[in-house]
């Protein structure tokens, strides 16, 4: 009896060992989570005199910033739809390869390099003296405005996100299993065919994840935008730069914020709840 009751009292103590572990996660989450979403919504309740005010809520829905909104979800879906494009083909082509992961490194390597640094890369590559115009030149076509332009901004993003779609797609083509489409061919169906009754919809979670890990920061991007599309492209990124940074009207600034917060709690409520209902 004596050991039942220890292996008991064992068990009993289980939760609350694990629950010392969640101490640190939570801590975390608090401070670098919690807190500065509260304090977001707190300076969006004041106008640039300090003065407490609804005004910037109200503000937020004049055509001007709905432009804006119209604007950064255009774009991102343009980046993300750009990024699944070129990532879902290049991410089934590595499973066909030979020291895949090698290659998969390859691929994820200029992500550790600074954002930064790769964005002023890009200035010198896409400038009027810059790489891609002494190709043009050199294959006839002559020099053109590369830089500033919807093309160099998207391109750009593209490249810098594009890992994050690549992995999760790669994880979802190599969990699934090959029997399957070897049964489709067996049954008679094309390669097309096998493509979209078959191996899109098995790896639909990762597609939906590359979405999310794309979808979700190209929403917000300001560096980026500023760096490489100049004063062409005004999205909500660059708005809230603008407001902290220049006319110093933070409570305008963190109203954007709160707005980017609730879009992107939105998306990722959507994909997790249609990714649960997969599951079940």
């Amino acid at each position: 009896m004596r050991p039942a009751a220890e292996a008991q009292a064992q068990l009993r103590s289980l939760p609350r060992s694990r629950n010392v572990y969640l101490v640190p996660y939570l801590l975390w989450m608090v401070l670098f989570v919690f807190a500065p979403i509260v304090l977001i919504v707190y300076d969006s309740l004041f106008d640039v005199e300090g003065a407490f005010t609804f005004s910037n809520y109200a503000h937020f829905f004049t055509p001007v910033y709905m432009k804006m909104t119209f604007s950064s979800f255009w774009y991102a879906f343009l980046i993300t739809a750009f990024s699944l494009l070129v990532g879902y083909p290049a991410a089934y082509l590595l499973t066909k390869t030979k020291h895949k992961q090698l290659w998969l490194l390859l691929i994820i390597l200029p992500s550790w390099i600074n954002l930064l640094l790769k964005t002023y890369a890009f200035i010198g590559l896409f400038g009027t003296y810059g790489a891609a115009n002494a190709i043009l030149k050199t294959i006839g076509i002559g020099q053109q405005q590369i830089l500033f332009t919807d093309f160099s901004f998207i391109f750009v993003s593209v490249y810098i996100f594009i890992p994050f779609m690549i992995l999760p797609v790669f994880n979802a083509l190599e969990e699934m299993n090959p029997s399957l489409i070897d049964a489709s061919r067996d049954l008679g169906a094309s390669p097309w065919t096998t493509f979209r009754r078959v191996i899109f919809p098995l790896t639909i979670n990762g597609v939906k994840s590359g979405c999310q890990a794309v979808f979700i920061p190209a929403l917000s991007l300001f560096m980026i935008t500023r760096l490489i599309a100049g004063s062409r492209i005004i999205t909500l990124g660059t708005a809230i730069e603008q407001h902290f940074l220049v006319t110093q009207d933070w409570g305008m600034g963190a109203t954007i914020a709160v707005f980017l917060i609730i879009a992107m709690a939105v998306i990722m409520v959507l994909t997790g709840s249609s990714r649960g209902r997969t599951r079940r």
